[in-house]
């Protein structure tokens, strides 16, 4: 590939900071906290920073749900149609 087209490749892969600012916006929607002050203007970083507080949050919501669940079948009678449908969803 001749440096010509490797330039104009790479141009055309960036992302313009219109494209960032949307991205970021989108994400900040997703955010449950952030929902509740959606007009004001929040810095990129600030969004990204609670955007990894969220996930982490969320597994380790599911790390205990996941944990509550295999108490429960573990102390459920096996034979149950309850139990079967439960270990039908997890499959």
């Amino acid at each position: 590939m001749s440096r010509r087209s490797r330039s104009r490749a790479s141009s055309a892969a960036r992302i313009t900071d219109e494209q960032i600012g949307d991205l970021v916006s989108k994400l900040q929607a997703l955010l449950p906290e952030a929902r509740l002050r959606s007009n004001d203007r929040v810095p990129s970083a600030r969004v990204l920073q609670e955007t990894c507080s969220y996930i982490r949050s969320l597994h380790r919501e599911v790390d205990d749900l996941s944990e509550r669940l295999a108490e429960l079948l573990a102390a459920a009678d096996v034979s149950t149609a309850q139990a079967a449908v439960i270990r039908g969803l997890l499959m």
